[in-house]
């Protein structure tokens, strides 16, 4: 496929397109990131921690196993079991449809967010560098990797900072672990004057703590002390002197989680819920690879665990705090949906992430086909703008059905 030649392409089939050529040349570009030549670069610039070089190391291999193996538990039928109402008489000019949003006192362009991905190896600099480029020319925020690399490694710093470099207007997120943020055996927890450090080297608008305690579990050494997390959060927001946002990574908030990080002020939630990207099942791919049978088998076992994203929607929507909904969301008429469950905005990774790898083209082509796809919805709903999107009556089946109504109950209860 020749990516220059874009134009005249149908949506369905540049996808699927996209999708063969993306896996080919990922596996190309990623193979190349020999441990070996990895060590040779850290001796040019003297010795690396072993710290350092096992997270930048784990770093690559997640984005490789992320789009080059076959994950059971991305494409989850969680969206295609929910159907918006049509409405036949939409009552508005198609082309005065309105998209932007408000998100933390400032107008974007879209209700979407080019979620956390990547930092702190060898490849993340190119594909940052896309990413922050797109999020500039599109005035939608963008998310960076966890910092935990470049804290414990300043000279990885480069691969975070580039994003601010190509997008100097847009809303930059930092992103740190929560895990991070309390002692974990003989490892103390990161300084809030670190973590101020490094958000100010890349110039950060915000500040994302990620919950990501079910890949922990099957990650070799995971760092699996959760106790004080809470009243760590709570002390970031007091001090850091950004806002705070909470994100999961794939395995979803629940109603009694958001209503206790909004009561601490934590200014958005990102549900981060199960049916994309499983980082369970991934770290299994990781053991499996490792030959660490028991691992491997906790990462198939619990590579679907998780609320789906619908329900955390559902669940985390009256707790105060701006929504996003991120995991699994593939397209604008996913992001349609969960805007009429009572998303804010949305947030997807991997359809950037393959698209990064093919070039800018590509990358223009994902937020085109989302722009239209979430216009189209929302003039068939009769939804002139995103606030009337959220009014939308659906319908919803099957388990994503049962999950919605469980979590309607579980947000009333509180």
């Amino acid at each position: 496929m020749h990516i220059r030649n874009l134009a005249g392409i149908p949506y369905a089939e540049l996808r699927f397109s996209l999708g063969k050529y993306v896996t080919d040349a990922l596996a190309v570009r990623l193979h190349s990131l020999d441990y070996c030549d990895m060590d040779e670069r850290s001796q040019a610039h003297g010795l690396q921690s072993a710290q350092s070089a096992n997270i930048s190391e784990r770093k690559a291999e997640h984005v490789r196993y992320a789009l080059v193996s076959p994950n059971p538990a991305s494409g989850a039928s969680w969206w295609d079991d929910i159907d918006l109402i049509h409405e036949p008489l939409p009552e508005f000019d198609a082309a005065n449809f309105d998209p932007r949003v408000q998100f933390l006192g400032r107008e974007i362009g879209l209700p979407l967010l080019i979620s956390s991905m990547t930092g702190g190896h060898p490849d993340a600099e190119h594909i940052n560098r896309q990413l922050g480029a797109l999020a500039e020319r599109n005035n939608i925020p963008i998310g960076l990797g966890s910092m935990r690399a470049m804290i414990v490694d300043p000279r990885l710093m480069r691969s975070y900072a580039v994003v601010r470099e190509y997008a100097p207007s847009a809303f930059v997120l930092g992103n740190i672990g929560a895990p991070q943020l309390v002692p974990q055996g003989r490892k103390p927890a990161l300084l809030v004057r670190e973590i101020r450090t490094a958000l100010d080297h890349v110039g950060a608008s915000a500040l994302i703590v990620h919950l990501n305690f079910a890949q922990e579990s099957v990650q070799p050494g995971g760092d699996l002390n959760a106790a004080g997390v809470i009243e760590a959060i709570d002390r970031l927001v007091g001090t850091i002197g950004l806002p705070v946002i909470v994100k999961e990574t794939g395995a979803g908030l629940s109603a009694r989680s958001a209503q206790r990080l909004s009561d601490i002020g934590v200014v958005a939630l990102d549900v981060g819920g199960s049916g994309g990207t499983s980082m369970t099942w991934i770290e299994g791919q990781r053991a499996a690879a490792r030959g660490d049978t028991l691992l491997a088998t906790l990462g198939a076992t619990f590579a679907s665990w998780g609320n789906p994203t619908p329900a955390a929607v559902r669940m985390v929507r009256r707790s105060g705090p701006t929504v996003i909904a991120s995991g699994g969301i593939r397209n604008g008429l996913d992001a349609a949906k969960a805007i009429a469950l009572g998303a804010n905005l949305t947030g997807m990774a991997r359809p950037f992430l393959e698209a990064a790898v093919a070039g800018d083209e590509a990358l223009a082509t994902v937020v085109d086909c989302f722009r239209h796809e979430l216009s189209v919805a929302a003039f068939l709903t009769g939804s002139p703008d995103i606030e009337s999107l959220r009014q939308a009556p659906f319908v919803a089946h099957g388990r994503t059905r049962t999950w919605i109504d469980a979590a309607d109950r579980l947000a009333a209860i509180g």
